[in-house]
C-alpha cells in the first residue's frame, strides 16, 4: 500500500496547493488543497497523467496523457471507458481556493507512480465526462508530481 504526496505548481510556476494520495486495498483516495487566489472559481477538469514531469510550467504536456489510457475512452460517464486516470471535476470556491476528497478505484498505486512517476493535472474548465479526448476540460493549469 502506497501513501505519496507532492505539490500543485501553477501555471506561472508557484506553488498553488498540495496533494495527498493514500492507497487502500480497492483503490485510491486523493485529497487536494489549492490556496486561496490560485484557480479560477468553478468547476475544473481533473485527471491522474502517466508521467512524473510538471517541468514545462504553463503547458504541463511533459506529464503525458491519462493513467490506464484508453483509445475513445475517456470519461466516467463513457460507455467505452472510463480510464484509469479519470477521477471527479474540483470545485474552486470563489475565493480562488479549493478542498477535495474523492475515492477512485480505477487505478492502483503502482499504475500511478511506476518508473515514469505520475502526476495530477488540473484544467481550465470542467470535465462533461464524455467528449473525447479530455472532456472540454481545456488547457492544463496546474500540475504536481506524486512520489
Amino acid at each position: 500500500m502506497m501513501n505519496a504526496g507532492g505539490t500543485l505548481i501553477g501555471s506561472e510556476g508557484s506553488e498553488i496547493g498540495d496533494i495527498n494520495i493514500i492507497e487502500g486495498p480497492n483503490g485510491l483516495l486523493l485529497r487536494i488543497t489549492v490556496e486561496p487566489g490560485s484557480l479560477e472559481p468553478g468547476w475544473h477538469g481533473l485527471h491522474m497523467h502517466q508521467v512524473g514531469d510538471c517541468s514545462d510550467v504553463g503547458t504541463f504536456t511533459n506529464s503525458g496523457g491519462h493513467v490506464g489510457k484508453i483509445e475513445g475512452g475517456h470519461g466516467l460517464l463513457n460507455p467505452a471507458g472510463p480510464e484509469g486516470g479519470d477521477i471527479p471535476n474540483i470545485w474552486v470556491a470563489a475565493d480562488g481556493s479549493a478542498g477535495y476528497e474523492a475515492f477512485t478505484s480505477l487505478t492502483t498505486g503502482a499504475e500511478l507512480i511506476n518508473e515514469d512517476g505520475g502526476a495530477i493535472i488540473i484544467h481550465a474548465m470542467e470535465d462533461d465526462h464524455m467528449s473525447q479526448p479530455i472532456g472540454g476540460a481545456g488547457p492544463r493549469v496546474a500540475c504536481g508530481v506524486v512520489n
